[in-house]
């Protein structure tokens, strides 16, 4: 299993980028996909899933401003993320969402900042 998130950066106060996720190596119409945040010095944050279709469950801390999205023909999930704010800035992980039981794959993770 391997995933791997792209499209991070330094973006600004108000802006908008979509985040991918790369997935190989395991049925990834299958799975439910996760995608969490972890920002300087706090644990991780759960942002959004997905189920293996489009039906979306996001956090409180970004309703209405993130939501994923997922081609399964491609293999790739996204994070689309809109009026961004500087406590925004996290490392972004997408993970799949009950792989099995008791087993979960994380990506390496991807650096946003959003700083002016």
């Amino acid at each position: 299993v391997k995933l791997e998130e792209a499209g991070g950066g330094m973006w600004q106060p108000g802006g908008s980028l979509r985040l991918s996720c790369a997935a190989s190596g395991f049925t990834f119409m299958a799975i439910y996909m996760s995608w969490f945040r972890q920002a300087p010095a706090k644990g991780p944050e759960w942002i959004s899933t997905i189920n293996s279709g489009t039906d979306t469950y996001d956090a409180d801390s970004v309703k209405g401003r993130f939501t994923s999205s997922r081609d399964n023909a491609r293999n790739t999930l996204y994070l689309q993320m809109t009026r961004l704010k500087p406590e925004d800035t996290a490392v972004y992980f997408c993970a799949t969402s009950g792989f099995t039981y008791d087993k979960d794959y994380w990506g390496p993770g991807n650096q946003v900042t959003v700083s002016s």
